[in-house]
């Protein structure tokens, strides 16, 4: 060996008095340095254990209402019986899953989640993002907070008093009504006819949520630099083109993360809302897979099959959530993970 090579591999002074092997770019963890960053580790949670203690409560929800609930998804390869239990019920294995797709009423309940999913993605989702941006516009403080607390009010309304004031402004004995019967139009129920119900429930969605979701909006907007639309005025640009070129590209990774996540919930529309409104309009029209699972499993018994789909729907919405997730990085945008 060359006096060069021994004088490369021996280790410093320092190092040779403490005992601790060099570190090379190989090895960058020679001489246990991954023990004493888990000790520190350690030390920083018996130090700060008031911090975690809050953690508690959010970890033991998600356990107990989200990841031990999914062992009751072995149902779906069982002719379920309630009354004898997981151990003692028959195993089918994927027969379950084979009567999703011969089942016509399966595939109503998809057809018409997808119609409404569509509807919400294209007419819901970017309702908060225009009411933010016209709030935004405006020039007094004073307007715009009562803008704001006028549209937030719905969403702490719940789903029976918002069908409710549906019902009694578009219903047969509400004003609508009644403005058709002076101009010779009789017999107008907008709650109860089942061509316009798609649009209907995407309208009840937007007037009850779009002042809610403005709020993660008006974050965004706020985080913007103010010296850009300074800038931009210097210039001489307007106030379309400083949202245009300013405002909107700030909120595109805000949007993206919304967007990803809404894909994902693509499959999944307002069960209260629906369950609701069914008996006016019909199963034709209103039925989901969600409704299909209470209606079909809980109310009909049939355990398995009810399972069964909703299995295969959460499998689906996890697909979308991977594939939107890698779109939006391609796109440039980080994505949520």
């Amino acid at each position: 060996m060359s006096i060069e090579a021994r004088d490369t591999e021996a280790p410093s002074l320092e190092q040779a008095v403490a005992g601790v092997p060099e570190e090379s770019p190989t090895n960058p963890g020679a001489g246990g340095a991954s023990r004493p960053r888990t000790r520190s580790r350690w030390q920083r949670m018996k130090r700060e254990w008031q911090m975690y203690v809050f953690i508690v409560p959010g970890v033991a929800f998600f356990l107990l209402f989200a990841y031990v609930p999914l062992a009751g998804n072995v149902v779906a390869f069982q002719d379920y019986s309630a009354f004898r239990g997981v151990f003692d019920s028959q195993w089918v294995g994927l027969q379950n899953f084979a009567n999703l797709f011969t089942d016509d009423e399966v595939l109503r309940a998809v057809v018409n989640t997808l119609v409404i999913s569509f509807l919400q993605i294209v007419f819901a989702f970017p309702a908060p993002i225009i009411l933010a941006l016209f709030l935004n516009s405006l020039l007094g403080e004073r307007i715009k907070r009562i803008i704001q607390t006028v549209v937030y009010l719905p969403h702490f309304i719940s789903w029976v008093i918002v069908i409710a004031i549906w019902q009694k402004i578009l219903g047969g004995a509400g004003p609508i009504a009644q403005l058709f019967d002076m101009i010779g139009v009789e017999g107008v129920n907008l709650m109860t006819n089942p061509e316009t119900f798609k649009i209907l429930l995407v309208s009840q969605v937007i007037w009850k949520d779009v002042g809610w979701g403005t709020i993660i909006f008006f974050a965004a907007i706020s985080s913007i630099p103010t010296e850009l639309y300074e800038s931009a005025a210097t210039d001489g640009a307007g106030s379309w083109r400083r949202m245009w070129h300013i405002t909107l590209p700030g909120l595109v990774p805000v949007i993206s993360l919304l967007l990803i996540l809404t894909v994902g919930n693509v499959l999944t529309v307002g069960f209260e809302q629906l369950l609701l409104q069914q008996p006016a309009v019909g199963a034709n029209a209103a039925q989901v897979l969600d409704t299909f699972v209470y209606f079909r499993g809980i109310a009909g018994g049939d355990w398995g099959l009810s399972a069964a789909a909703g299995l295969l729907k959460g499998v689906i919405a996890t697909i979308l959530v991977i594939f939107a997730n890698r779109i939006a990085k391609r796109l440039g945008t980080g994505g949520i993970y």
